[in-house]
C-alpha cells in the first residue's frame, strides 16, 4: 500500500519539464495529470510522454531506488471516454510503483476490470458523484485499492449543490468508507484559487475537521500551507505526548484507572489517537 501523502502535487502529463521539477519540489508524491490538466487535442501527445517518468525519477533520486524515492500516480482518463484504453494500455507499461489514479469511478466492476489489467498495482479511486459515493465502500474493498479521494467540482455539479457547504454528507460519506474499509483517510480535492492561500488554509482546517488528511495541490507555493494546515498545534502534540506517558506509566506501576490530571479517563481509541497525533507531527517536521 502507498506511503503517507500529505500535500501531493498536481502536474500536466503534457509538460515534463514541470514533471521533473515537480520531482524535486519538496511534494510527498507527483501526479501526473492525463485528464482535467490536459486538452483534448494533446492527450496522445501527453500519453506519450509517460514513458519519460522513469528515467526523470532516475535523474532526480539518482541514489535511491524508484519506489523508495517518490510516490508517483498517473491520473488516467476516466471508464468511458475516448482516452481510457490508450490511456491504461500506456500505464501497463510503466513500473508497477507508478500508481494508478482513476477518476469518475462508479462500478466494482470497472475496478476488477481494471485491477486484472493493472496486476500488483495501487488503485487511487476517485468518487466524483452520487453513484460513486453510494458505493463508496464496496469501492475500497476491492483488491488493489489503496486510496479514496473525492473530486468536488464534478461532485457538486452532480449533486446540484450550490457550494461545498452542501457536501458535508457525501464527504462523511468517503472519509467514512476509506477508514471502514481499512484505507488511509482521504486526501482533500485541490484548491483550485492558487493566489488564495488563506483560504486554502481556512478550508484544509475544515476538512482536518472532517477527516480528511492531507491535499493535493496544483502549484508549489501550496504546499507549505497544506503542511501546516494538517500539522498538530503544539498544544495537540504535547497532550498526546502526556497520553502516552500517563498509559506508561500506569502499566509500570500496575494502575488499574487510568485518568488524565484535568479528570479525563483514558481508554484505547484516546491512545490511538494520541499515536496518531505524534506519528504525524513527525511525519511533518
Amino acid at each position: 500500500m502507498s506511503r503517507l501523502l500529505i500535500a501531493p502535487l498536481y502536474v500536466p502529463a503534457d509538460r515534463p519539464d514541470r514533471i521533473a521539477k515537480a520531482l524535486v519540489s519538496g511534494a510527498d508524491g507527483v501526479f501526473v495529470d492525463l485528464e482535467d490538466a490536459v486538452a483534448p487535442s494533446a492527450k496522445d501527445a501527453a500519453r506519450g510522454s509517460l514513458e519519460a517518468i522513469p528515467a526523470l525519477v532516475g535523474a532526480a533520486f539518482p541514489d535511491a531506488a524508484p519506489a523508495d524515492a517518490v510516490h508517483v500516480q498517473v491520473r488516467i482518463n476516466a471508464p468511458g471516454t475516448p482516452w481510457h484504453e490508450a490511456d491504461v494500455e500506456a500505464l501497463a507499461g510503466l513500473p508497477r510503483w507508478v500508481g494508478a489514479r482513476i477518476p469518475k469511478v462508479e462500478s466494482v466492476e470497472v475496478v476488477d476490470g481494471l485491477a486484472a489489467r493493472l496486476p500488483g498495482r495501487d488503485l487511487h479511486l476517485l468518487i466524483v458523484s452520487a453513484l460513486g459515493g453510494e458505493i463508496a465502500y464496496a469501492l475500497a474493498r476491492r483488491p488493489q485499492v489503496a486510496t479514496l479521494g473525492m473530486g468536488e467540482a464534478d461532485l457538486r455539479a452532480d449533486l446540484r449543490v450550490a457550494d461545498t457547504e452542501g457536501l458535508g454528507w457525501a464527504r462523511a460519506r468517503v472519509v467514512n468508507a476509506a477508514r471502514a474499509a481499512g484505507l488511509p483517510s482521504p486526501l482533500m480535492s485541490a484548491w483550485t484559487h492558487v493566489t488564495d492561500l488563506e483560504g486554502l488554509a481556512a478550508t484544509c482546517r475544515v476538512g482536518r475537521s472532517w477527516g480528511f488528511l492531507g491535499r493535493s495541490a496544483i502549484h508549489p507555493h501550496q504546499l507549505d500551507t497544506i503542511r501546516e494546515s494538517f500539522r498538530p498545534s503544539d498544544d495537540e502534540v504535547a497532550r498526546a505526548r502526556l497520553v502516552l506517558e500517563r498509559i506508561d506509566g500506569a502499566v509500570s506501576s500496575g494502575t488499574g484507572a487510568l485518568q488524565l490530571a484535568d479528570g479525563t479517563f483514558l481508554d484505547l481509541a484516546m491512545v490511538e489517537s494520541a499515536r496518531h497525533t505524534i506519528a504525524l507531527a513527525d511525519r511533518l517536521g
